[in-house]
């Protein structure tokens, strides 16, 4: 089907909610997308962080076709190995509590926002200015940005705003308050880290409250900063976190993981979801989790994340590098357009980028990316030069 048929079909029958670019792609392999034309295109946003294993892992199509031959879905009334396994190893690999499944990003938010409302009944929660932690309701009232949340008045209340300043999130919290809720890098607004100092003060104030902090690592987690989360690389564990994006090696599922003091808060009853957990998706995520927790792995995201970074900080239309591993983020000189030059490299340099914001660029490739392709894509990104 021409692409001028897709846009009459996605005018006439698709509620307008995405602005497209005029690409279709039909294929995929590692950190390369072919469209209906057959041209080939350097990948460097991975859906999102979401094919952190690379398109079409050989490893994930394996599994899946087995999976799906065998069995599909049989609710949550019923255990499949799969999802008991998934939250075994999700719980192992991180905080060591225990783990609700569930099918999105905003969903394990969701459910993590019922959990610390459950443990301190009616309680504040506590969130960033920059942040962003889904579009559903409850995710959404968590994300301060007048834009999304605006049209959708009135939100769910209960939510705190505070800078991202040490002291004003010290002083937010208190008794009244279930929890703080923070990404350890925001990355919708553009890739900013969070200083140690603040995530210290979030750990404390929780300690001295008895407030439960909750890491929203839909993005940043599954390898993506160079290690499987990125709370490892901060000194601070936080009491719950949730993933999601890559977590299904392509497939869609989120999980809530708690540690131990949390770990049974909500009971039978509380909470629940369909699809959840389904042992389709389960099986795609326990292959994906194998591949990202490879040490070799992620000492290659490491590295290459260095590699990537020092290059983009050389392109002349770049003013600032922010990111860790390979989760990384340009800042435009004045005057270059981020949503041109992200339309300019997908059309004139078939590379795939994003922008977050009007002088913004994101850069999230898959985490099986060669030095070739790094460089490969600076580049077709010093070609871009206004």
């Amino acid at each position: 089907m021409a692409l001028a048929e897709l846009q009459a079909l996605e005018r006439d029958y698709a509620i307008p909610t995405y602005a497209r670019n005029p690409v279709e792609f039909v294929r995929g392999s590692g950190c390369t997308l072919w469209d209906a034309d057959g041209n080939e295109y350097l990948d460097f946003l991975a859906g999102i962080s979401v094919l952190n294993v690379g398109h079409c892992h050989p490893r994930i199509v394996e599994v899946v076709r087995e999976q799906v031959a065998r069995l599909t879905h049989v609710t949550n009334l019923y255990y499949t190995e799969p999802a008991m396994r998934l939250s075994a190893r999700l719980s192992e690999s991180s905080l060591g509590g225990k783990v609700f499944l569930c099918n999105s990003g905003a969903e394990a938010n969701e459910a993590a926002i019922k959990l610390v409302r459950r443990a301190r009944p009616r309680g504040d929660i506590v969130v960033l200015q920059d942040g962003f932690h889904g579009r559903t309701y409850g995710a959404l009232s968590a994300t301060p940005q007048e834009s999304k949340q605006a049209p959708f008045a009135p939100l769910v209340p209960g939510f705190v705003v505070v800078p991202k300043d040490p002291a004003a999130l010290d002083a937010a919290v208190d008794e009244r308050t279930a929890a703080v809720l923070i990404e350890p890098i925001q990355g919708e607004t553009g890739i900013h880290i969070l200083s140690e100092e603040l995530l210290a003060a979030a750990r404390d104030a929780c300690d001295r409250t008895g407030a439960a902090l909750v890491f929203d690592e839909i993005q940043t987690g599954m390898g993506r900063t160079g290690t499987l989360w990125a709370y490892e690389q901060t000194g601070v564990v936080p009491d719950a976190l949730t993933s999601a994006k890559a977590l299904g090696g392509g497939l869609p599922i989120g999980a809530l993981v708690t540690g131990t003091r949390l770990a049974d808060v909500l009971r039978p009853g509380d909470h629940g979801s369909t699809f959840a957990g389904g042992p389709l998706i389960s099986s795609a995520a326990l292959a994906a989790l194998e591949i990202c927790a490879d040490a070799e792995l992620l000492a290659r995201v490491r590295v290459l994340g260095e590699r990537f970074a020092a290059g983009l900080a050389a392109l002349p239309y770049a003013t600032a590098v922010r990111g860790r591993g390979l989760m990384l983020a340009i800042d435009l000189a004045p005057g270059v357009s981020a949503p041109d030059v992200a339309r300019r490299a997908l059309l004139e340099q078939r590379l795939v980028v994003n922008a977050t914001g009007p002088g913004t660029i994101r850069f999230e490739p898959p985490l099986v990316v060669s030095e070739a392709e790094v460089d490969g894509a600076l580049a077709r990104l010093q070609k871009l030069c206004p």
